[in-house]
């Protein structure tokens, strides 16, 4: 079951993001209403900003704009060798390697991504994720969407992320539980 999933016991004050997920919630318009709604700290890596912010992706004008706002914060992952090590062992790219390592020394316990290796590289570094599905669901529990635009972005998901039948329909089936 997907959900937005805090444990109180350690100190939630940050979620660190990943290139995928801010990309596919800028695209589905919830990423500025997330990280509005977010009473916390919202941090991504420096290779990430280059990762989102660089071409021509719709949603670059969004995410420099939350970082001129000082609504996403950009701080450099200072251990090189952590970085290089997650990518070697959990076949990730430097952008999520870089998020996992700045969690890890901000002492974060939370990250956006929906990443496969990065989310098996939360669960071996004992750091709780959240991807984009989670955080839709979240945002129509905190009553920010109603149902029917939750389903209408859950659909966009479906077609730019990369999502299973099943992991889409139980998405479905919550938010259509909740209306």
């Amino acid at each position: 079951m997907l959900t937005f999933v805090i444990q109180l016991s350690y100190n939630f004050t940050m979620i660190v993001f990943d290139s995928s997920t801010l990309i596919l919630l800028a695209r589905v318009s919830i990423l500025e209403l997330f990280v509005s709604d977010f009473n916390h700290r919202v941090l991504m890596s420096e290779r990430v900003r280059l990762e989102v912010c660089s071409g021509e992706g719709e949603e670059i004008p969004l995410v420099v704009q939350l970082i001129e706002n000082k609504k996403i914060e950009v701080l450099k992952a200072k251990d090189i060798t952590l970085i290089k090590k997650l990518i070697g062992d959990f076949n990730i790219d430097e952008g999520e390697a870089e998020a996992l390592t700045l969690a890890l020394q901000e002492k974060a316990i939370l990250i956006a991504t929906d990443d496969r290796n990065a989310i098996r590289a939360c669960k071996m570094l004992k750091l709780e994720f959240v991807t984009a599905i989670a955080i839709l669901i979240r945002t129509f529990e905190k009553g920010l969407i109603d149902g029917d635009e939750a389903i209408i972005k859950l659909q966009k998901l479906k077609s730019i992320g990369r999502y299973s039948d099943a992991i889409i329909k139980n998405a479905a089936e919550q938010i259509k539980g909740g209306i």
